[in-house]
């Protein structure tokens, strides 16, 4: 028996690396999982991001190790996207338990020479995709009157560092959102 038996996880940034091994660990736990990934190459992220052949490795490591995930092409910064997502892993495995927003990209520039692209496209991942991600499970979770959510946040969620003032910015965000969203929930269970 795993400690997640009888539980379903989404997982967002799933394609590899955190997420991936989220996914891994939750479904080797016993719970059924949703993995999400944009899947695609974003403008200003200077690194390859995953791909759909990512996204669908993380698919079938998750059925060897015996259950068959829902996974599905989605960026963080969709609302409705992600909404969809949602009613889909309710409508197949019955609900959602755990929200691992692990979504997130990191860049370098000094902040007077980043773009407003650079700016926007950083916040839109790694702060508003989170908000819009628990956005997306908590009415559900309320319902439910149950409901874990984990999001990932970086060292740089409390202190500073040289050329990436937008990625601090952002986890900075993380950090104040989830303290204010588990106030908010906590009545909810």
């Amino acid at each position: 028996m795993g400690r997640l038996d009888g539980k379903v996880a989404l997982i967002t940034g799933a394609g590899r690396g955190q997420g991936r091994a989220h996914a891994l660990t939750c479904a080797r736990e016993g719970a059924e999982v949703i993995v999400t990934d944009v899947a695609r190459q974003l403008p200003t992220v200077p690194y390859p991001l995953s791909t759909a052949d990512d996204l669908a490795e993380t698919a079938d490591q998750v059925k060897a190790l015996g259950t068959i995930p829902l996974t599905a092409e989605v960026d963080v910064r969709d609302q409705a996207a992600l909404d969809d997502v949602v009613q889909r892993g309710i409508a197949q495995f019955g609900g959602i338990d755990i929200l691992i927003a692990n979504a997130g990209i990191w860049a370098l520039g000094p902040f007077w020479e980043l773009t407003d692209q650079q700016w926007d496209e950083m916040i839109g991942v790694n702060l508003t995709g989170v908000w819009r991600s628990v956005k997306a499970v908590a009415p559900h979770m309320i319902e439910r009157k149950s409901g874990s959510i984990v999001v990932t946040a970086s060292v740089n969620s409390h202190e500073p560092g040289q050329d990436f003032t937008h990625y601090v910015a952002a986890k900075h965000g993380v950090i104040g959102l989830m303290k204010n969203v588990a106030t908010e929930l906590a009545p909810h269970g």
